[in-house]
């Protein structure tokens, strides 16, 4: 018994070794969105274990793990009421579920095709949710300098996405709409992360196609851009 003991602890010891010590970082994602991301201690640059990015107090909008910088297994995403709307497995590139979208939804889908009642179509489906998957279009916006006085009670914002047949993002724009006021202002897609912009692209009768898709949302006091 002895022996066998000492031949587990050999085999064990560099098993052991491997592992490396991680550390939790909190930082800001968004106003209302914080992420807790487990880095190696060794080089905080690199993410290895869990992931959680939080919403307010206590609503989680995404959690998951890393493995060396690599999003791995099977990650569920969260919309702001703590329903679950996409599960994605990393791992095999594969989406596992997508919650189906009712009229209470932000998002709105534009084809240039005229549908009829039999045709079965699917949306552009981004990993990530329809939450958590949109906030780096969140981080890129910037108010354009004369636009800072806009009044932000008043003016309707909509993010408009063009969606690709391939699943690529084509375009990215912001309308700012009030009364006697219509703008739109391009942002520079090339400053997205590759993961970011990739879609399930939308499907007419099992055909890829290009799709628009439009995300209600709102400017700060501070002016940025949030989603509701």
């Amino acid at each position: 018994m002895k022996r066998l003991y000492i031949y587990l602890l050999a085999f064990l010891l560099p098993v052991c070794s491997l592992a490396q010590e991680t550390v939790i970082i909190k930082r800001k994602l968004t106003g209302d969105v914080k992420e807790h991301v487990s880095v190696l201690k060794s080089d905080n640059k690199i993410r290895e274990g869990l992931y959680q990015a939080i919403i307010g107090s206590k609503n989680a909008l995404a959690s998951g793990k890393y493995t060396n910088n690599v999003k791995t297994g099977v990650w569920s995403f969260y919309d702001t009421g703590n329903h679950l709307v996409q599960r994605f497995n990393y791992t095999t590139n594969t989406l596992l579920y997508e919650a189906p979208e009712d009229t209470t939804s932000n998002c709105r889908y534009l084809v240039d095709r005229t549908l009829s009642d039999t045709d079965h179509t699917t949306k552009p489906v981004i990993r990530g949710g329809r939450f958590y998957g949109y906030i780096p279009y969140l981080k890129l916006f910037r108010l354009p300098p004369d636009m800072r006085d806009i009044n932000t009670e008043v003016v309707v914002t909509t993010i408009e996405l063009l969606v690709s047949p391939g699943g690529r993002l084509a375009d990215y724009v912001v309308h700012f709409q009030a009364q006697n006021y219509d703008r739109k202002v391009s942002f520079n897609i090339d400053l997205l992360s590759e993961e970011d912009k990739t879609f399930v692209p939308a499907t007419i009768n099992g055909e890829p196609i290009s799709c628009r898709i439009f995300i209600r949302c709102f400017l700060t006091a501070g002016g940025d851009l949030d989603l509701y």
